[in-house]
């Protein structure tokens, strides 16, 4: 079976990773839906850990038996660190609101990846899929040995072209309208702020293998739209956001539900990389002051407050991630999401033809 066959009409892919994703797995595959794909989901003090991985795994098969995947962040090259002082002077007062001793950032702000990879391949998921750049040439043909299908995350053509060199089975066209961090790589961070509707055809000519929308895909509507611009697949996160299985705060839920097309914006004030959220406090204050250090050692000095904010449903302190398409989120249980997704899908799809 080829990866175009193989590559189903959705994926749920929540931004950042934000989702409880075992208990998305199978409301989500039971809902008579194509296939989620699921990310491994990430600890509230960071990122996922090898072990969350071996766990998680286990925690989808017991509830599904359909296809699923494991996604993690490309290893990149190492950044001198910045001076953390002002960063570290403003977030001491914000760690103090919230009753925490003084923030540390600690030596390693990023799990080990050859021992994330090592727990992918035992997990055995059908697709391993990646963004912020390629993982090394090894690793893709560990992969593809075991017969999984490997995907990468590209922001304009360019990235898509590399994507494919390096072999990979598909590829996710970020669109700007995405809410998460930006899985930009090849080059400068706005050769990548392409919208959906403009990349989406424009990778679909220029590389071999499927492409798969990304970015503003709320509802049928979007869904239908990719695929006639030439998607083979479409990949939704801001859209399960609201729903019952998803971990994001409460707080954080209640400002989804009122916000709108402009709510949201790029920053670079919780890991340093740019990334799509509704702005706060916490971005407004690091990012006036100018206090944002590299990714990832400004991930690192910020995780602690924001897993607190969490906790305590605290707005300002948060990572508040969405996409563009947040005014169009809906609430009630992922199984009811798929089901109107694929019915909305197949009615826009039917008025088009005629």
């Amino acid at each position: 079976m080829d990866a175009a066959t193989r590559c189903r009409p959705a994926r749920v892919t929540p931004p950042a990773q934000s989702l409880n994703n075992s208990l998305l797995a199978a409301p989500a595959e039971h809902g008579r839906g194509p296939s989620s794909i699921l990310p491994a989901r990430r600890r509230p003090d960071g990122y996922v850990q090898p072990e969350d991985i071996v766990q998680q795994s286990r925690a989808v098969r017991s509830l599904t038996s359909r296809p699923y995947a494991i996604n993690l962040f490309a290893p990149q090259p190492a950044v001198a660190p910045a001076d953390p002082g002002p960063t570290l002077a403003i977030l001491e007062r914000f760690h103090a609101a919230l009753g925490l001793p003084p923030p540390v950032i600690p030596a390693t702000a990023m799990p080990d990846f050859a021992k994330q990879v090592e727990a992918v391949l035992d997990a055995a998921p059908t697709v391993f899929s990646f963004t912020f750049g390629i993982p090394p040439a090894p690793v893709l043909e560990a992969f593809r040995s075991r017969g999984i299908l490997v995907v990468g995350t590209a922001t304009n053509v360019r990235e898509a072209q590399a994507l494919e060199a390096a072999g990979v089975d598909a590829i996710v066209a970020q669109g700007s309208e995405a809410g998460g961090h930006r899985g930009s790589f090849g080059g400068s961070f706005d050769a990548g702020m392409v919208g959906t509707m403009a990349l989406v055809p424009q990778m679909v000519d220029a590389v071999r293998v499927p492409v798969i929308a990304s970015g503003g895909i709320m509802d049928g509507r979007g869904i239908a739209a990719a695929r006639m611009l030439g998607a083979a697949a479409v990949q939704l996160g801001t859209a399960f956001l609201r729903c019952q299985e998803s971990s994001a705060a409460a707080a954080h839920k209640a400002l989804l539900r009122e916000a709108r097309d402009e709510s949201s914006r790029i920053t670079r004030a919780f890991s340093g990389r740019p990334a799509r959220a509704i702005p706060n406090e916490l971005t407004a204050t690091l990012e006036e002051a100018g206090a944002i250090l590299p990714f990832p050692q400004q991930h690192g000095a910020t995780r602690t407050l924001r897993a607190a904010a969490s906790k305590q449903n605290d707005t300002r302190f948060m990572a508040l991630w969405a996409g563009q398409g947040i005014g169009l989120s809906r609430e009630g249980s992922a199984a009811d999401l798929v089901r109107a997704l694929v019915a909305e899908t197949d009615a826009a799809l039917s008025a088009v033809r005629g």
